[in-house]
């Protein structure tokens, strides 16, 4: 896994660009940075993420916009709204750990201009992948074509269940009918 990152990493910085490691855990985040920083030393690394304080924050976005830095390790904060150019690499950490429309919105914030982009899905090496998160990502796999949201969202809602739309309980039968006779039956009710 270090050499895939390893090269995925240099690939970028020899084209100019910058790339996000998304690692969701606040608490071994800048370990991380660490690590990325002993395996590339001439890459400029900074850490970013919701915990830190706002000001802290914004200057680190900004000093990351401003290519100060080639490597932004983060939690899944850049998932909406932001919008580099410069930015056409991303590894997101234990990816088995995403939803499957959380995997699709941080994989959109990379490939936003004409620049081939690569987006690197890690998984544990040691541990067996369950089931459900091994069928997010195949779908995710699946559909990377421009437009291909709504398909995973479909499949999104198929793999986690509706739930219980008027309701407190998050869990579903979707998976029992279908999203088709589910929102036909849905429309149904509403309409009653």
């Amino acid at each position: 896994s270090e050499v895939v990152v390893k090269e995925a990493i240099r690939r970028e910085l020899d084209r100019g660009g910058q790339i996000y490691f998304v690692h969701n855990f606040v608490e071994t985040i800048e370990g991380v940075a660490v690590g990325l920083k002993r395996l590339i030393p001439e890459a400029r690394v900074s850490v970013g993420h919701g915990q830190m304080p706002e000001k802290e924050l914004e200057k680190t976005m900004l000093d990351f916009m401003a290519k100060k830095f080639d490597i932004l390790v983060c939690t899944s904060i850049i998932e909406s709204g932001l919008d580099i150019p410069n930015v056409n690499t991303i590894l997101i950490d234990q990816a088995d750990r995403f939803g499957l429309s959380q995997l699709y919105q941080l994989r959109g914030r990379i490939g936003r201009s004409g620049r081939q982009a690569y987006c690197y899905l890690l998984l544990p090496l040691r541990e067996e992948v369950p089931k459900k998160s091994k069928k997010r990502l195949e779908i995710l796999l699946r559909y990377h074509d421009l437009g291909s949201g709504f398909q995973v969202a479909q499949h999104d809602l198929e793999v986690r269940g509706a739930g219980n739309v008027l309701g407190e309980e998050q869990t579903g039968f979707i998976s029992e009918i279908g999203p088709e006779l589910y929102f036909d039956m849905l429309k149904t009710a509403v309409r009653k």
